[in-house]
């Protein structure tokens, strides 16, 4: 009897499934196949689950901007201008006038060379090595604010935006940048503005004040291409009939890429910069 019994034990444990701690294993496919089995652990994927629910709860931080590390640059708008030199490292802030500036729709088609410098806050890329930097924090003056940003700044962070300061005050930013004019040379005297169609204006109203994706405005310049009267830069993007087109900064089919502010009271606008994904 005894020797029956484990006979019997034995044909039940060969014809049950196989187990293997928490997951199972999936049988192979009829064709036979040489692939290794797939498994499903119910300890990962509820781990995986965990993960993905954590990450998206921390998505945006109260105030509407992401959670995470992150570049701070206050524009602040002062009613006098700054005298002192700015150009030894300045920080987070760069000084504009609280009321000055220049629509940006004014610039369109004037020689670089013309340029009023006052409340521009001019672009370069940053070297290898290095990333955000105010190299000059005055705006107020004839030379202009420059703010240094990595070369790839486009593509690999956002740029978040809110208004502060007294209700009231509102502030218009346009993305300029110049073209090699008709000789196609970038440099010379008929070096041309051209400002994006995009403009990031913000107003300062009662109550909380959020944050606001602005990358598209910033961090980009979309310019009516017309190869007629702007060969050199039509021919660079490969334009060949009236197109309106989005380059990111520091595109070389451009230069001189620069911030144009016009401030109408506004006294900080704040922007935040978060690596992208």
């Amino acid at each position: 009897m005894g020797r029956i019994l484990s006979a019997l034990v034995a044909l039940a444990i060969a014809s049950a499934p196989a187990f293997v701690a928490g997951a199972y294993v999936v049988k192979p496919a009829a064709d036979g196949t040489a692939s290794a089995p797939a498994m499903t652990s119910t300890a990962t994927t509820t781990s995986t689950i965990s993960t993905t629910n954590a990450a998206a709860a921390s998505t945006t931080t109260g105030n509407g901007a992401p959670s995470g590390s992150h570049f701070n640059l206050n524009i602040i708008g002062v009613p006098k201008d700054k005298t002192a030199a700015m150009t030894a490292g300045d920080g987070h802030r760069i000084f504009v006038q609280l009321n000055g500036g220049e629509d940006a729709a004014s610039l369109n088609g004037k020689l670089a060379s013309q340029l009023v410098k006052i409340n521009k806050i001019f672009l370069q890329p940053a070297p290898a090595g290095e990333s955000f930097q105010v190299l000059d924090a005055n705006a107020t003056d004839s030379n202009g604010a420059l703010f240094q940003l990595p070369a790839d700044v486009s593509t690999t962070w956002t740029v978040w935006a809110r208004a502060l300061g007294k209700p009231g005050g509102k502030s218009s930013t346009t993305t300029c940048a110049t073209t090699a004019g008709a000789d196609g040379i970038f440099g010379t005297a008929d070096d041309e503005i051209i400002c994006s169609l995009n403009t990031l204006t913000l107003q300062r109203t009662k109550g909380k004040s959020t944050f606001t994706n602005v990358s598209a405005d910033l961090l980009f310049i979309t310019v009516t291409v017309d190869p007629l009267t702007n060969a050199a830069l039509a021919t660079c993007l490969g334009v060949t009939t009236v197109t309106d087109v989005t380059v990111p900064l520091f595109n070389g089919c451009l230069q001189s890429y620069f911030w144009n502010y016009d401030n109408q009271g506004l006294k900080l606008l704040q922007l935040r910069f978060y690596p992208a994904g």
